[in-house]
């Protein structure tokens, strides 16, 4: 008698690789376990595809249905799922497409189809309850550098040689200009959303650095120098009071103290 494990990798086979030689023999009840081995694959197959072609409508409008649709093809035979959420495959769904045939003449895809992917996922994070400056005041100033800061759930960061959050405003407001010019343009862009909605933001370069940094889970201070190189004008306490009057920080730890 097949083991659990046993039985699964042999339906794992079927579904994913198209191999149903040896799950075939051991099924019982019903006519022709090989003709219903493919009914299941083929399922399989489109709910992969619909769910994928359901997290990038943008980018099926840049690039038309089909081009997108043959790649999510492709992609679930190359890199089935490996999590039992389905919310988290495609993660590198953006990378996939970039190497497709095509591609090449699209140069800014991967950041588009990676913004459009942050979008879907932090449209339905729950805020959490942000913290005051008061929140700070009793933290002696020597401290303050070490700490590590929680922010929102629903925060990506993301920098982009192309100014690909104004062709993704095109698309969203379902505007099409008469003439419009996209070149290269180093863009650091800020994504945040809760409960549906999300708003995209662009950041200075300094800001960029602290705020990003801050979200890796870097302290204050090591943000705030990541911060300073690439500025020098860079101001740190008045980025980390723009960040809490933001309500973007939830909560604060201080290691090693």
């Amino acid at each position: 008698m097949l083991s659990l494990a046993d039985a699964q990798a042999r339906l794992r086979s079927a579904l994913v690789e198209g191999d149903a030689a040896a799950i075939v023999p051991v099924l019982v009840g019903g006519r022709d376990p090989a003709k219903r081995v493919a009914i299941h694959r083929r399922h399989y197959a489109k709910s992969l595809v619909t769910a994928l072609l359901g997290k990038f409508p943008a980018v099926c409008w840049l690039m038309g249905q089909p081009f997108v649709t043959e790649a999510a093809q492709e992609f679930i035979r190359r890199r089935p799922p490996t999590a039992p959420c389905i919310a988290e495959y495609g993660a590198d769904f953006s990378d996939f497409l970039s190497d497709r045939p095509g591609a090449e003449s699209v140069p800014y895809l991967r950041w588009f189809a990676e913004l459009e992917w942050h979008l879907g996922h932090v449209s339905i994070a729950v805020d959490r309850a942000a913290l005051g400056i008061d929140a700070f005041a009793a933290t002696p100033a020597d401290i303050l550098p070490d700490l590590v800061l929680a922010l929102q759930p629903g925060l990506r960061y993301l920098p982009a040689p192309w100014p690909i959050d104004d062709l993704m405003k095109l698309y969203l407001t379902d505007t099409a200009p008469d003439h419009y010019v996209f070149e290269p343009a180093e863009t650091r862009i800020e994504i945040r959303g809760a409960r549906g909605k999300f708003d995209i933001k662009r950041l200075d370069v300094g800001t960029f650095a602290f705020r990003s940094a801050i979200s890796s889970g870097a302290s204050i201070g090591a943000a705030a120098e990541r911060a300073l190189d690439s500025d020098a004008a860079f101001d740190p306490g008045r980025a980390l009071t723009m960040l809490v009057d933001d309500d973007l920080v939830t909560a604060f730890t201080a290691p090693g103290h």
